[in-house]
Parts: structure tokens; C-alpha cells; sequence
């Protein structure tokens, strides 16, 4: 009797652990964060740049990411990057694409031509610019 007990508590656990993934992939501005992040890491700044969001709704979306263990940051003099430490995560939106029958290559988010920011990758980014 015990075993079904610890049976039943375990399979509640993984429930409830799948339920807090899926919460955290349920909103359209963290899945467009977690494609920016999907090759490479970008500080909020790049972002910012890239999906048209303020810096505070995209940090408030970014936390929510990092409690759930999909994405962890790193912080380098003044600017904090972030990476995904799940990669698992880009199957089930993969799945998730051809469930719903859409392409599973994503159009191009075209980037901002200037982005004031002061961390190396935005310099980069100006300096090849101008």
C-alpha cells in the first residue's frame, strides 16, 4: 500500500513540474525571448533591439525564464547575459510548430540599425554600422 502511496505523491511531483515548464513556455513574449537566445547569449539590451519591448517587461519575462531553470545569467562588468540552460526546451516548441501545422523555420526578426547600449556586442554592432 505504501508503494502505490509513493506512487501516486511522485507521479503528483512530475505533474506539477511539468505544469511550471509549460506555464513558463505559455507566453508569446518569453518563446520570442528563447528563440533570440537560441544560438547565442544576448544581454537585454540586444533584446530590446531585436523584439521591440521595453527593458523592464523583458527583464520582468527573463526572471520568470530564470525561475524556472530555462535560462541562467552571467554578468560581465555592468551588463548581465543570459543563455538557455535547457536546449531541450526548442524540441517541444519544434513539436509544438508541427502540432499546430506552422513552419518550423521562424521569419527573421530584422535588428535595429543603431542600438545605444554599452555593452561589447551592441559596440560591435554600432561600429560595423557606421
Amino acid at each position: 500500500m505504501q508503494k502505490m502511496e509513493y506512487d501516486i505523491a511522485m507521479s503528483e511531483i512530475y505533474h506539477k513540474q511539468i505544469g511550471q515548464l509549460f506555464r513558463a513556455l505559455s507566453h508569446p513574449a518569453r518563446l520570442a525571448i528563447l528563440e533570440q537566445l537560441r544560438d547565442e547569449e544576448q544581454c537585454v539590451c540586444h533584446l530590446e533591439a531585436r523584439l521591440k519591448y521595453r527593458q523592464a517587461y523583458i527583464s520582468q519575462q527573463l526572471a520568470l525564464l530564470r525561475d524556472a531553470g530555462i535560462v541562467q545569467d552571467r554578468r560581465e562588468g555592468w551588463n548581465i547575459y543570459y543563455r538557455v540552460t535547457r536546449p531541450e526546451v526548442f524540441d517541444l516548441l519544434e513539436t509544438a510548430r508541427a502540432t499546430l501545422g506552422l513552419p518550423l523555420e521562424l521569419p527573421k526578426i530584422k535588428e535595429a540599425a543603431v542600438v545605444v547600449c554599452p555593452c561589447p556586442k551592441c559596440e560591435e554592432l554600432t561600429e560595423a554600422v557606421v
